[in-house]
């Protein structure tokens, strides 16, 4: 198993969970429609590279579902398929991570990666598109969730991050 990416995927659930914690305390507000739709692209694309990975059909025709489902619908999907990331990325060692895989992206073109090169794709889609969120949020004067992976590591691994001494730099 490769550590960092099994840490990685336990981030992005968590900073997941964080999103939809404060997408669910804001309700029915407008930008929430907007963090829908990002979050139901991002759900789509992480479930169709977890076919890929599998070397198994998705169904899927778009990456951008119409209609949008409810944030409650949404939110139990991307917690499944966080899971479903996160114990997959365990059983990877070495070989199978490097196996490089042909595919089909839904607009017909031929793909090949890696499973190291897809599993870095899936968490950095799912940043890039959390911290567009944020940016909404922040625009129309809602607070964004704390999603930092520095925080996560100081909350998750706490007591191998505490640091000791006099020396210690402020704001390091």
């Amino acid at each position: 198993m490769n550590e960092l990416l099994h840490r990685l995927f336990r981030y992005k659930a968590w900073a997941n969970e964080e999103l939809l914690a404060t997408l669910e305390r804001l309700g029915q507000a407008p930008v929430t429609t907007l963090a829908i739709k990002a979050l139901s692209h991002t759900y789509v694309v992480d479930r169709i590279f977890a076919a890929h990975l599998r070397r198994c059909e998705h169904g899927y025709a778009s990456t951008n579902p119409d209609p949008l489902p409810p944030l409650k619908d949404l939110a139990a999907n991307i917690r499944a398929s966080d899971r479903d990331y996160v114990d997959y990325v365990a059983t990877l060692d070495r070989d199978r991570l490097a196996e490089r895989i042909d595919f089909t992206f839904t607009d017909g073109s031929a793909g090949r990666m890696s499973r190291e090169e897809m599993l870095m794709h899936v968490i950095t889609h799912g940043a890039g598109h959390r911290g567009q969120i944020s940016a909404v949020l922040l625009l129309n004067s809602a607070t964004p969730a704390v999603d930092g992976l520095t925080t996560y590591l100081h909350r998750a691994e706490g007591a191998t991050r505490r640091r000791s001494g006099s020396a210690q730099m402020a704001g390091a």
